[in-house]
């Protein structure tokens, strides 16, 4: 490890760090790991909905939610393990979370699937803007075509039109 200016220790790609190995709040990632924190969430929040949207289909309709809800677990998973090798402790899940709207029927449930997903795609967007290693960008742009890909069958199923994004994770205004 070299030293910076002020007597820091530096890691290996240049970045302030704590006497712990941890980046520092002023560290080249810190902002890069805020999001990929923001993205965590977003995965917490994709899980616990779709155990709801899961209850308002039929059982034989659950196909695409289980595959949902398990490329949000596989995020989870990887957003856990790359937040605690960089010693950021990720942000845990909440008991319980707000639906936007009842969820009634079917069509109900693949509308506030497309909630999660477009939800999912806005902390990706955020990851995207704010990363810094090219493994974070790679990461986050194969979540953000994943979200927008599911998001269109939701979309079709809720009767959203158009179906399709042109830039998933931005504001459409």
């Amino acid at each position: 490890m070299s030293a910076q200016d002020d007597g820091t220790p530096e890691g290996r790609d240049g970045t302030a760090m704590a006497d712990d190995g941890s980046t520092t709040p002023g560290s080249a990632t810190a902002a890069e790991d805020a999001a990929l924190q923001e993205a965590l969430a977003a995965a917490h929040t994709a899980i616990w909905g779709y155990g709801v949207v899961g209850a308002a289909v039929p059982l034989e309709a659950r196909g695409p939610v289980v595959a949902a809800e398990q490329a949000h677990q596989d995020l989870r998973e990887q957003l856990t393990t790359l937040l605690a090798s960089r010693r950021v402790e990720p942000v845990d899940d909440e008991g319980g979370y707000a639906l936007p709207f009842p969820v009634l029927s079917p069509v109900d449930a693949a509308a506030l699937a497309v909630t999660l997903e477009e939800g999912a795609a806005t902390a990706w967007t955020w990851v995207l803007d704010q990363a810094t290693e090219h493994s974070t960008r790679e990461l986050a742009v194969g979540a953000l075509t994943g979200a927008e890909l599911r998001a269109v069958g939701w979309r079709a199923q809720a009767g959203v039109t158009p179906v399709t994004t042109a830039f998933p994770g931005l504001p459409t205004t």
